[in-house]
Formats: C-alpha cells, structure tokens, sequence
C-alpha cells in the first residue's frame, strides 16, 4: 500500500529541553517521580518484574556520580563492559553527568580487540558485568594503564569494588554534606564518550562525541516523534543507536524502558511487558516478518491473512480501521499493544514496512551514523513518504556531495549532533569532512525536495559499491532488497565476485542464507536450484549490468556485529 501519510502543517511534538545529563534526570525526577523508567527481571526465567521509578534513579545517579568524584574519574576515561542492565545506563548517566569520559564497549569482542580499545583511549577504570569477569581479569595485564576495577553484579571479583558499595559510598558522602556532584558545572562542548564503530567493512574507528552532540540529537531528534508510554530496549548498550536513542531518548522524555534478558527472552518479553513501541535495527523488524507469514503458512492461514489484509487496507481508504480486530491474535505475539516500531541502522525493505502498516504497526524508517551520534533523519508517525529515511531533524542540514544525472551522490551532513572527530586519527577526521565543514557519511543517496522539506533517501554505502571496468556503477543494497523478498531467503550480501584465475571476470554474486525452516514447509529440497531460478526472474526485470551471474548458498548465518550488522569484509568474496 502505498502512502504519503501527512496531516497539513502537521506539528512537532514536545521534547524536552536539556543541556547535559544531570540536566535530563534531575527534570524527569521532578516531573515523573513515581513513574517507572526502568524495567528488567533480575531471573530472566521468572515471570516477576523489578523496577526503578525516576526519583529513585535521580537518586542512584547523585550517589554514584558524587564516588565517581571521589575516586578521582573526573576527566579520565572509563571503560564500561557489559550487558544492557540498569547497572549499565545508571553507571553511565552518572559519569556522563559529572564529566568522565565514557568509552563504551562491546562485551562479546575478544579479549584482544577489547585491550586495544582500551590501550588506545588510555583507559584508568573499568566498569564491566559479571559475565565479563574473565576477560576483565585478562585485561589487567594486557592493559598497563588500568588502576581501579568496578563490578556491576555478581560475586565481586578480589580485584574490583562493586558497584553496590560505590553507590552506598556517594549516599553517605551526599547524607554528611558532600555537594561535589551537586555544585559541578561541565563543559558540555568537551570530549565525553569515544565510541568505538563496528568496522563492518574494516578495521573501527574512536568517534569523540561531546554531551552537546548527545543531548542536542535527542532533544532536536524527538521533535518528530511520538513515543509512546512503554518501551523495550533490545540493542546492545555499547553502541550510539541503543545508547543514545532507548536510553538517553527515552528516558528524557519519561518513557518506562524495559531492558530485555537477550535473544532467547524476546518473544516472552514482549508478552509479559507489552511494550506500545520499539527501537530495532531491520534485522529484528525482517525476523518478526518472517515469523509471522512462516506460523500463518503452518497453520494454513496465509491466504486468509493476505485476504484481510486486502480487505482491510479496502476498508481504511474508506476510513474504517478495523485492524485492531482483525489481526488480534497476530499482534498478540507482541503483547497486544504495539503500535509503533522506529526503525534505524541500515536499510529496510518497503514491502516489511507495508506488511506491518496493514496490520496496524506503523514503522518509522529513519537514517542514523555514530560519528552523528547518531540520528540524521527519520520519518514521523504522521508525515511519511515511502522509500525515504525521512527529514532532517531540526537544526541539521543535509546536502548531496557530486550528484550525478539522478541526483545521487555522497550524502554530507552538517549539525550540532556531528562528531568533534576520530580519536587520534587527525589524517581521518580532516578527510571526514568538506571544506564546508559537512560531514562525509560515506552513504550514497538523494534528496527530494516538496516545499521546503527534504525527503532524504538512501541508495547505498560507499564502500560496498561495486564499480565495473565499463564505468558502470551498481548498489549492491539494491539488489538485495529484491532477493530479500524472495520466499525463503534468510539473509543475503551480494558483492563483486573475485576470480583467482581470471582476476579480468568481473561477476555479481548474490550469497544466500537460506531460511531452512521456510524452504521445508515448501517442500523444497535443493535450494541452490530453487534459488538459481528465482534470481533469474530477479535478473530479467534489472538492466543487464546489474544481473547476478552467481548464487553461492551459505550453510551458517553471515559473521554479524552485536547491533546485528553483517559483517561484510570477513566475507569470503571468491568464485572459483
């Protein structure tokens, strides 16, 4: 169903003004201060539910912030290594509020990789979960530079102070008259968080963001949105689009976040906490999809559900909605309440989003990098046009570097969001921006302009883009949009084949992970037949320089970051 989905001179919601963390939850805590805003279970396999209300995480944030002083973090960095938890938002609000430098971290790196991190940043303390107990004990003598340790949970480590006992240390501190934390005043145009990037297509970089880029993102990003009262974060911690948007985002404008136990819990999750709302990257969005159509074609109900959703698309344009009813027992494996899904960090198919419209879950696409900290744009719940990322938010600027015939080139970016720049990397940060001062994203697309609105829209990633020796040039992402609506593809890369033997072959090769599942419902036994044969049908509708010459089916899923990326430089590229 196609839509432009607009309300004439359609407003911005209420955001909420603040210029620094302890700005943001001292004012929550005065507007909301028996209201829940953070939900978890301490037993993933129980059914009870514990919660902070945001008088008590004012509390906890005042305490922790005013130790953290104490024991001398002001200005140094600390690592934080974990699991999302409330340990994990508390201990970073309360250092991001009294002017530490945070330097976040993925829990599931290996131990190598984490200690060139953290020997990089030059990092003094560590904050880490009980699950990273091991490789923390490890990173004592791979890390010179580490003096203090702090546990969040578990049996505390010999070495390390819990983190409990520094909570119960700032208390006193604050009950016999310490005002330390209470009186600071930061610089919140300073260094705060180095973000080390993913690197899906090579080695990462530290992305130095200030409170000002944080905060102003959140507070000029949430202009657009309409969250709802429920939340649940998903997303690992460590990185700017969990971070900043489920925790910072949310938490600012008193949206309750449940934090969820992982993977395994979600589906649960979901309906013991029936959140109204949720942030995910495409992954999650395709695999709900995918689950949905795969249960209703094994209780033969597929042609049924495709039939409602005809008709009820039929019945909206007359304006009669009656998808509450009529997909009941479908959005009752999310809780019953979801109505909205914001969806960022990577492209997402249009056929998903209109799937999930049709049966009253509106998504809102949107565009986003770190070193942006990292929301761009987005659309609104509202104020939709298909196949865009939506607009600007408020106070940015977007341009298009080189367009070329279609208008596509390099998308630039100028704002109060954008990065101070890469960590010791000053060659990096001077070619990460124009001599305007506009942030290269290194994504190729284009803006279309209505008024004085710019629809942006996405066309590929720089780096992925597969140039041939005739001067043509081909977005990988856009093949894959197609194969993805394929039945039983589960993922797929598709990228320029190498040929050891003819490095002059020049070749597409589309590498499917099957859904295997799918596939035997089907009765489909030889999937490189099958697949061969649908990709021919996908090749007669492209020009012929965008034709796939190769399918490759894969056994096991495709390396992914813990933001559940593809992973797309560790692929094996060759063909013979």
């Amino acid at each position: 169903m196609a839509y432009r989905n607009r309300k004439k001179n359609y407003p911005l919601y209420k955001t909420t003004h603040f210029k620094d963390f302890k700005e943001m939850i001292e004012n929550v805590a005065e507007r909301y201060p028996d209201r829940s805003a953070i939900r978890y279970k301490a037993n993933p396999s129980s059914s009870e539910q514990q919660f902070y209300t945001y008088l008590q995480g004012r509390d906890i944030v005042r305490a922790l912030a005013t130790e953290w002083i104490a024991m001398g973090t002001g200005r140094e960095k600390v690592a934080i290594i974990g699991e999302a938890s409330p340990e994990w938002v508390f201990s970073y609000f309360s250092l991001m509020a009294m002017g530490a430098i945070t330097v976040p971290v993925d829990k599931d790196l290996p131990v190598a990789d984490i200690a060139s991190i953290l020997n990089t940043a030059e990092c003094r303390f560590v904050v880490f979960s009980a699950s990273c107990e091991k490789k923390v004990c490890e990173l004592k003598e791979l890390v010179p530079s580490l003096e203090s340790f702090v546990q969040m949970n578990g049996e505390i480590a010999p070495y390390a102070i819990g983190y409990a006992e520094v909570e119960r240390r700032g208390k006193e501190k604050l009950a016999a008259g310490d005002r330390s934390y209470l009186d600071l005043q930061i610089d919140p145009d300073e260094l705060a968080t180095i973000v080390f990037t993913s690197g899906t297509t090579g080695k990462g970089k530290g992305v130095m963001l200030s409170v000002t880029n944080i905060c102003s993102d959140m507070e000029q990003g949430m202009y657009l949105f309409d969250i709802t009262p429920k939340t649940m974060c998903v997303l690992p911690p460590h990185h700017t689009f969990g971070s900043t948007v489920n925790f910072v985002g949310h938490y600012a404008q008193g949206s309750e976040i449940y934090i969820s136990a992982g993977l395994r819990y979600i589906m649960n999750e979901l309906k013991e906490f029936r959140p109204s709302h949720l942030i995910l990257v495409p992954l999650f969005v395709e695999t709900f999809y995918k689950r949905i159509l795969s249960t209703a074609e094994k209780q033969g109900k597929l042609k049924l559900l495709n039939g409602m959703r005809k008709f009820s698309n039929a019945l909206r344009k007359v304006g009669i909605d009656l998808r509450p009813l009529f997909f009941k027992s479908v959005l009752s494996n999310f809780g019953g309440e979801l109505k909205l899904i914001i969806s960022g960090g990577a492209a997402l198919n249009q056929e998903v989003i209109d799937f999930f419209e049709s049966i009253g879950v509106v998504i809102l696409n949107g565009y986003g990098i770190t070193e942006c900290a990292p929301l761009i744009s987005a659309n609104r719940n509202e104020y939709r046009k298909q196949g865009s990322v939506g607009l600007p938010i408020l106070g940015g600027h977007v341009k298009i570097a080189d367009p070329d015939e279609n208008g596509e080139g390099e998308i630039c970016y100028k704002g109060p969001n954008v990065m101070l720049g890469y960590y010791k990397n000053e060659e990096a940060t001077r070619e990460a921006f124009d001599g305007e001062g506009y942030f290269r994203t290194g994504d190729y697309g284009k803006i279309e302009l209505e008024g004085n609105d710019q629809w942006l829209y996405i066309t590929g990633r720089k780096k992925n883009l597969i140039i041939f020796s005739n001067g043509k040039n081909v977005y990988p992402e856009e093949i894959e949009a197609d194969i993805q609506g394929v039945y039983g593809v589960g993922e797929v890369v598709v990228y320029a084949g190498e040929s050891k033997s003819d490095p002059q072959k020049e070749v597409i090769v589309a590498e499917i992970y099957p859904d295997a599942d799918a596939l035997k419902l089907r009765g489909i036994t030889d999937a490189q037949t099958y697949f061969d044969g649908e990709i021919k049908k996908i090749n007669q509708k492209n020009v012929s320089y965008k034709t796939v010459g190769k399918v490759k089916i894969r056994t096991e899923e495709f390396p992914k970051t813990t933001s559940r990326k593809i992973i797309r430089f560790r692929i094996d590229k060759s063909i013979d």
